[in-house]
């Protein structure tokens, strides 16, 4: 079978590397390519482009990749790469998918997939009337811990559910006592920086996909560190939000609370959690690991605060087993995409997703800017 040929752009940078090229494109080459139904196999090869030409050359010299272009135009113009995929900051991401659909390339790609709704709406109106299959990564739907919260959902363990609480974060170093470890960009509204544009798209299909769509959000955005220093050392003025404090009123009456924030110490299991309740049971989801509590086996615990509590709170959850061996969730949703294009149908998480994803965006900052509740409009 010839292989599938992608263009993979941004790939010098952290996200891009580690879980796309390296846990993902990579470890599908070299474990044979992505395994059929009928017994075949989808062999991929990458073609590396980003703008330093030497540090192209440097990870296609590691990884024992054939080609790589410091120009976007060369690769777009071999018709026998059939894919292109999009790893850049966020600011450069509209023109290069756009120039990639004018080229009849299949399009797969990081989110926040534009700045903003109506870019967002450009990209996802070219790549229908292209024709082309087109998807946005949805990672956490792959990961163990939503996986078996989704197996929960769809089983009905919940009964009705009554609210979602997540909380996600983590300190980000400011970078003068030690190197921050995320980008400077990110902190920078004029770069495309901000935790409610990063993660605002990730609670959208996250929710969406497991309790329902979005009908309203509340959000307050903040700036709670105002400088910060970059990746050389110097101080600069923080301009985008580090942390975001939202609810969300999802269909079915869900009530949704998820707090964002980058300057936030840890005391959780995982960097991110869901608890769940519902009339029937409860759970508590991260990454890797989920916690159950059925209604046959809940406390009751009854409120002194003048005598110290005697429950064990965190004993009296069930951890449910893998019961299969889970994957990376980047890698997951790659062999997904590669094999849909390989039939030709449709992604289910496409450029509207990711559409969908940049009107949570809008309505959180609108909300935090004028401290109103925001109704989410139509939504394809």
């Amino acid at each position: 079978m010839t292989p599938l040929r992608i263009i993979m752009n941004g790939v010098t940078g952290r996200m891009g590397y580690r879980q796309h090229l390296l846990r993902s494109i990579l470890a599908i080459r070299d474990d044979g390519g992505v395994g059929l139904p009928d017994g075949s196999r989808i062999q991929v090869e990458p073609i590396l482009v980003g703008r330093s030409h030497d540090r192209l050359a440097a990870l296609a010299a590691k990884h024992d990749v054939a080609e790589f272009h410091a120009d976007l135009g060369t690769a777009l113009a071999d018709d026998s790469a059939g894919i292109y995929f999009d790893a850049q900051v966020t600011s450069e991401r509209r023109k290069s998918i756009l120039k990639a659909i004018a080229a009849g390339k299949h399009i797969y790609t990081e989110k926040p997939i534009a700045a903003s709704v109506t870019e967002g709406m450009e990209l996802a109106d070219a790549a229908a009337g292209a024709g082309v299959i087109h998807g946005v990564v949805h990672d956490k739907l792959y990961l163990p811990g939503l996986v078996k919260l989704k197996r929960l959902v769809d089983s009905g363990f919940f009964g009705r559910i009554l609210s979602v609480r997540g909380e996600f974060g983590y300190w980000v170093f400011e970078g003068d006592w030690q190197p921050a470890q995320r980008p400077s960009w990110n902190y920078r509204a004029q770069d495309g920086g901000g935790i409610v544009l990063d993660m605002f798209c990730h609670w959208n299909y996250v929710l969406e996909n497991l309790f329902g769509r979005i009908e309203s959000v509340m959000a307050r955005a903040v700036t709670h560190i105002p400088q910060r220093w970059d990746e050389q050392g110097q101080p600069y003025d923080a301009t985008a939000d580090d942390a975001a404090y939202a609810i969300f009123e999802l269909e079915g009456g869900i009530i949704a609370q998820i707090n964002s924030s980058w300057a936030v110490r840890v005391d959780r299991d995982e960097l991110v959690e869901f608890q769940v309740d519902g009339t029937h049971g409860s759970a508590v989801a991260g990454l890797f690991g989920c916690r159950i509590q059925p209604r046959a086996c809940t406390p009751k615990p009854v409120w002194n605060p003048d005598v110290p509590t005697d429950h064990d709170f965190r004993t009296q959850w069930e951890q449910i087993p893998d019961n299969r061996e889970f994957g990376n969730g980047f890698r997951s949703q790659w062999e997904q995409f590669l094999t849909d294009v390989h039939t030709g149908r449709p992604h289910p998480y496409d450029l509207m997703a990711g559409v969908r994803g940049l009107q949570l965006v809008d309505a959180g900052l609108r909300s935090s800017a004028e401290g109103v509740r925001v109704v989410m409009g139509d939504r394809r």
